[in-house]
């Protein structure tokens, strides 16, 4: 009977553990799904804000006044402030929200006035100006490198204020960059639940402050171009800010020929294609494609092209990034969707490309052969699974590195499925052998003039069928 007893309460205690077990794991599932949820309403009423501010053709002032705001709604930072690069790369708190902290002591003179705080903090703010490399604000203005100050009383370039109300418990500086010039720095100060700012938060604000650096080169453009009664507003601003996202022109990289085209079937489109350029010379070539199409796609990309360009930097292995870019895009990428990529590392001193696939179309590689009839064609095949489709653990146990020699003569090109999978009029796909083809016949030209052979050769073959994918290619020769 002991014996019986004992037996029973045992299988109660495990019974007992596998309901907290299910039920703590439930509670954390549901805790993640909302912070996921909240992460998304952040991005799209972020890009709102942008919309709405651009929408009213406001001066400069204004935007960045607006761009504060919404910054500050987006993070729960309980204060702000936008500094503007001038001419004389000197810096200028611009835009000011909540008690943001002055960057200097406020001398002792002045401390009497205080009592109207708000208004006074802004105008010291206003008529205070930092040199480049001048405390934290003036090192991210110079390096063009974001911050994050967890904790603020742990680092020394966080100035002290007697008034408590103007302590600094955590911070976040980021560049507001375009094109490789730094026009201005957006900080944020302590966040409303009293915690650190975290990881998280630190890179929703780096994306932030690339959005609202394109909002503000190009709210000029904007405001005389867009049509407001003609063209949805959300939609244009999605679509310009693709545009500017994707590179306008090839780098100029010694013995190499480089040409980038696209398309878009749409006003806003899923595909992306970027080059990153390391300070060894070596460049990273990347192209994807974002399944679905409109405005969901259009966010995916952008998000997918700023955090490739955060993670790229810090590896030499093509697969290593891209399963970093998997971790991080987990909770950005909806059920229903996912992004296939293909990044290569090609290194010219050396002569060789390391690449891999994320599900991506296989490259193309079209050798020149001494001495032979014609070229020698390979389609390069590496293992990987989409981003955003599996768990973390399977996309990294099934991707791997590929690595061949690229020398002269030869032409490696990355392209969408929008190129071999356009259809003519009956239906029949342009087809892989048919790219190749056409880049076998124009070995001996430029890369500008492979890519507008395969461009005009995918007209002529759909007729008078209407685009129904995106078009990208990126070419890249050794002459």
């Amino acid at each position: 009977m002991t014996l019986s007893i004992l037996l029973y309460s045992l299988v109660a205690v495990v019974l007992l553990f596998a309901w907290w077990w299910n039920r703590r794991e439930a509670l954390r599932l549901e805790a993640e799904n909302a912070h996921l949820q909240q992460e998304k309403r952040v991005v799209v009423e972020f890009m709102h804000h942008m919309a709405t501010a651009l929408d009213d053709s406001p001066s400069m002032e204004l935007l960045m006044q607006r761009i504060v705001r919404a910054a500050l709604d987006s993070t729960g930072a309980t204060s702000a402030c936008l500094y503007e690069r001038s001419s004389d790369d000197r810096l200028r708190g611009a835009a000011v929200e909540g008690l943001f902290p002055p960057h200097r002591p406020i001398p002792d003179a002045a401390k009497d006035r205080l009592s109207t705080r708000a208004k006074f903090l802004e105008n010291v703010l206003r008529s205070e100006t930092l040199a480049l490399g001048e405390g934290i604000i003036g090192q991210v203005a110079a390096s063009g490198t974001a911050e994050l100050v967890r904790e603020a009383s742990e680092d020394p370039r966080i100035v002290r204020h007697d008034d408590p109300a103007l302590a600094i418990r955590s911070f976040m500086a980021v560049p507001l960059s375009f094109n490789h010039q730094c026009f201005g720095v957006l900080a944020l100060a302590n966040p409303a639940n009293g915690l650190p700012f975290g990881q998280t938060d630190f890179e929703l604000v780096c994306w932030i402050g690339e959005q609202a650096a394109l909002a503000l080169h190009n709210a000029d453009f904007l405001n005389l171009h867009i049509e407001k009664q003609q063209i949805d507003l959300d939609l244009a601003l999605a679509s310009n800010i693709q545009q500017m996202i994707l590179p306008s022109r090839a780098p100029k990289a010694a013995g190499l020929d480089i040409d980038l085209r696209y398309a878009a079937a749409q006003k806003v489109g899923g595909d992306l294609y970027d080059i990153i350029e390391y300070s060894d010379g070596r460049l990273g070539v990347a192209v994807a494609d974002v399944s679905g199409k409109g405005i969901p796609a259009s966010l995916l990309m952008a998000m997918c092209r700023s955090y490739l360009r955060q993670i790229a930097p810090r590896h030499d292995s093509p697969s290593r990034v891209l399963i970093e870019l998997n971790q991080t895009m987990q909770g950005d990428v909806r059920p229903g969707m996912f992004v296939t990529l293909v990044y290569a590392i090609i290194d010219p001193g050396i002569e060789i490309i390391t690449y891999a696939r994320a599900g991506h179309e296989q490259p193309l590689m079209v050798r020149h052969v001494a001495g032979a009839g014609h070229p020698k064609v390979q389609f390069l095949e590496s293992e990987g699974m989409p981003i955003g489709m599996v768990p973390d653990e399977l996309f990294a146990a099934n991707i791997s590195d590929g690595c061949i020699d690229f020398r002269t003569g030869d032409v490696f090109m990355l392209y969408t499925d929008g190129i071999t999978e356009a259809p003519n009029e009956e239906d029949k796909e342009f087809s892989g052998a048919r790219l190749a083809d056409v880049v076998c016949a124009m070995q001996g030209r430029t890369a500008s003039e492979m890519n507008d052979a395969v461009l005009e050769t995918v007209a002529r073959f759909v007729g008078t069928r209407t685009q129904r994918d995106d078009y990208t290619l990126v070419t890249v020769k050794r002459p």
